[in-house]
């Protein structure tokens, strides 16, 4: 059976928000799941964002992350090889993966190309899952992942803004954008 990897990642932001240039990998959260989102394996850590290294204020408000968790966590150059590894493991069954929204592609492929990563992600096909829940629902614009959770009839589980926990509500969306029979 193919699996899924859903992908959510915490960076560094201030109120009113950064382009994604300036923000920085902070919480790693993935979830490898079937298509009936069912979990298989989860990966989460924290990473040590290097150009700016303090949280703001707004940012450990929000995310629930302490300066104490980025202190203490690797720079994205040592968390992503061993990210990779515990992919490897999953590679040969992975469909494709997937995020709540383009951010997520975005800030890797950018830190990938500026750190100069290599990542069997760029070689497996992204779903924007924001994009096909809307569509599947044939809404006029998407919504936030508490709001198509609540339109699927579900409640968000855990610590919003919090990556592993973002994740796996977002694969419990999963189901809901493929047909029935696969």
């Amino acid at each position: 059976m193919p699996h899924w990897l859903v992908i959510d990642l915490e960076a560094t932001t201030d109120e009113g928000g950064w382009p994604v240039t300036e923000m920085e990998i902070i919480e790693i959260g993935a979830t490898l799941v079937d298509r009936k989102g069912q979990e298989l394996d989860h990966f989460q850590c924290f990473v040590r964002p290097l150009r700016r290294p303090l949280l703001t204020p707004f940012c450990r408000e929000l995310t629930h992350i302490t300066q104490a968790n980025i202190d203490a966590a690797q720079p994205l150059t040592d968390i992503w090889p061993l990210f990779e590894r515990w992919l490897g493991q999953h590679h040969a069954r992975l469909e494709g993966w997937a995020s709540w929204g383009d951010y997520d592609r975005k800030q890797l492929l950018q830190d990938w190309q500026r750190l100069q990563l290599d990542s069997a992600l760029s070689r497996v096909p992204h779903m924007n899952l924001k994009q096909r829940f809307a569509k599947a629902r044939r809404l006029e614009r998407p919504l936030g992942l508490n709001g198509a959770l609540q339109l699927a009839g579900l409640q968000f589980n855990g610590q919003q803004h919090r990556a592993l926990e973002d994740a796996r509500n977002t694969a419990r969306l999963l189901p809901l954008v493929f047909p029935a029979n696969p």
